[in-house]
C-alpha cells in the first residue's frame, strides 16, 4: 500500500502546545495514568525493541500527545547509548517525562510485570512437565500486525528525524550496511561518529562517551566462588553485571548468559539457555525476561524474582543520570550533530529489523492481508494499538483451528 507523502493533519496530529520541544513536554500527568499505559503495553507488546518502539510512539505520541515527535526520537536515540534493554528503557523515560520520578518508577515497573509473570508461569510449566505451552498460532497473526505498527511509526518519525538530505543518505548507509551483516552497535555509533565529524567534532573520543554516560557503573560487580552456599546471590550479581553492561539487546544476551551460566557456573545447559530465549522472544514485553525464565530454572520462584530485579535495575539507574543528558545532548551544535546521528541510524536498525521480520512473518495471503488492513486503520483511525494485536491474535487462533 503507498502511503501518502504530504504531511495530513488526520493522520498526525500535531503535539499540543503545552508539550516543549526542548524539555519533552507536561510532566502533568498522574502516576496512575503512567502505570495503566505501560500495563497494557507490556501486556500487548508482541515483536522486541523496533515493535515496542512503534507501540509506544502509536500510542503516546499520535494517540496521547505525551511527547513530540522530534521528543520522542531524541529519547529512543538516547536510549541507544546505554547498556541495557532499549525499549524498557524508552518506557522509563517516557514515564519520567509523563509524571516525574514516579512516573520513571511506575512506567518502568508496568512495562516489566506482564511478560514477567508470563515468562514464570512459562518456566514452571518447563521445569514440572519438560515443555511449554504452543503459542506459534498466535504470533502468526499478531507479527504481521506488528510489522505493520512498525512500518507506521518508521513512516512518521523519519518526517521528524531525516530533515536532511544528508541524514537520509546516512540512513540509508547504515540500513545498508545492517542487512550486509554489520554488527549494530558498530552501525549505530558509527553513524553518531559521522554526525559528529561532520559538524567538526573529530576530537571527542569513544572514551569520553562512555565516561559520560557511565556505562562501566556495575561492570565490576563481585562473583562468588561457591555456587552452592550463596547461589541466589551468586545469582543476583551475575544478572545484576548483565544488565549493567550489555549493549546489542535480546539477541546478544544468548552469549552473556551461556558465559556465565553454562560456562562459568555450570548450572544449566546451552539447550537451557535456548529455550530461555525463546521464552524471552514469543511472549510480550521485554525479551530481557530471559533472565526471569533462567532464574527460575536455576532457584525457583525466589530465583525468577531476583533474576528480574537484578538484570533491569541498571537500565532504572541508567535512565535517572541520562534524563539529565538528553536535554543538555540537543542543546549544544555539537552534540547535537550527534544525536541527529544516532536518530538517524536507530531508525535505519528499526527498519532493518522490520524487514527481517516481515520476512519471516508475512508468508501467505492471510499475513499479507492483516499487515495491510493494520496500515489502513492506523491511517484512518486513532484506535488503540491493542485492537490490532488482539484481532490478530484472533485471525491466528482461528487459522491454527481451521
Amino acid at each position: 500500500m503507498a502511503l501518502p507523502d504530504r504531511h495530513d493533519d488526520a493522520m498526525e496530529p500535531p503535539p499540543p502546545a503545552s508539550t516543549s520541544e526542548s524539555t519533552g513536554g507536561s510532566t502533568s500527568g498522574s502516576a496512575r495514568e503512567v502505570a495503566l499505559v505501560f500495563l497494557r503495553l507490556g501486556t500487548i507488546a508482541f515483536g522486541g525493541p523496533a515493535a515496542h518502539t512503534a507501540m509506544m510512539r502509536e500510542e503516546l505520541v499520535r494517540r496521547r500527545a505525551w511527547v513530540s515527535d522530534r521528543r520522542f526520537a531524541d529519547l529512543m536515540g538516547a536510549t541507544n547509548l546505554i547498556p541495557g534493554p532499549n525499549s524498557t528503557e524508552l518506557a522509563i523515560h517516557l514515564g519520567h517525562e509523563r509524571a516525574g520520578w514516579r512516573g520513571l518508577l511506575l512506567a518502568g515497573l508496568a512495562f516489566i510485570l506482564p511478560a514477567a509473570l508470563m515468562v514464570t508461569g512459562l518456566a514452571w510449566a518447563y521445569v514440572e512437565h519438560g515443555d511449554t505451552p504452543a503459542i506459534e498460532g498466535i504470533l502468526y497473526g499478531v507479527v504481521p500486525v506488528v510489522v505493520a505498527i512498525i512500518a507506521w511509526a518508521l513512516f512518521g518519525l523519519g518526517r521528524t528525524v531525516l530533515d536532511s538530505p544528508w541524514l537520509v543518505v546516512l540512513a540509508v548507509l547504515a540500513l545498508t550496511a545492517y542487512l550486509l551483516g554489520v554488527n549494530e552497535l558498530v552501525v549505530l555509533f558509527g553513524g553518531a561518529a559521522i554526525a559528529a565529524l561532520a559538524r567538526g567534532i573529530d576530537s571527542l573520543s569513544g572514551t569520553d562517551r562512555h565516561h559520560l554516560l557511565g556505562w562501566p557503573l556495575l561492570a565490576g560487580a563481585p562473583v562468588f566462588a561457591d555456587p552452592t552456599g550463596n547461589q541466589l546471590a551468586q545469582l543476583f550479581w551475575t544478572m545484576l553485571k548483565i544488565g549493567a553492561v550489555l549493549y546489542g539487546g535480546g539477541y546478544v544476551i544468548l552469549a552473556f548468559l551461556e558465559g556465565d551460566f553454562v560456562d562459568r557456573l555450570g548450572w544449566v545447559t546451552r539447550e537451557q539457555v535456548l529455550d530461555a530465549v525463546s521464552m524471552g522472544q514469543v511472549t510480550p514485553g521485554p525479551v530481557f525476561t530471559t533472565a526471569t525464565f533462567l532464574g527460575y530454572v536455576v532457584a525457583g520462584f525466589p530465583g525468577a524474582f531476583l533474576a528480574t530485579v537484578a538484570i533491569f535495575l541498571p537500565s532504572f539507574v541508567f535512565v535517572s543520570l541520562l534524563t539529565r543528558l538528553t536535554d543538555w545532548l540537543r542543546s549544544r551544535s555539537l552534540t547535537s550533530a550527534l544525536l541527529d546521528g544516532v536518530n538517524a541510524t536507530a531508525l535505519a536498525l528499526m527498519a532493518g529489523v522490520s524487514l527481517q521480520l516481515g520476512r519471516s512473518g508475512l508468508v501467505d495471503l492471510t499475513t499479507i492481508g492483516l499487515a495491510a488492513a493494520t496500515l489502513v486503520l492506523l491511517w484512518r483511525t486513532k484506535l488503540n494499538s491493542a485492537w490490532f494485536i488482539g484481532g490478530g491474535a484472533l485471525v491466528g487462533v482461528l487459522a491454527g483451528v481451521t
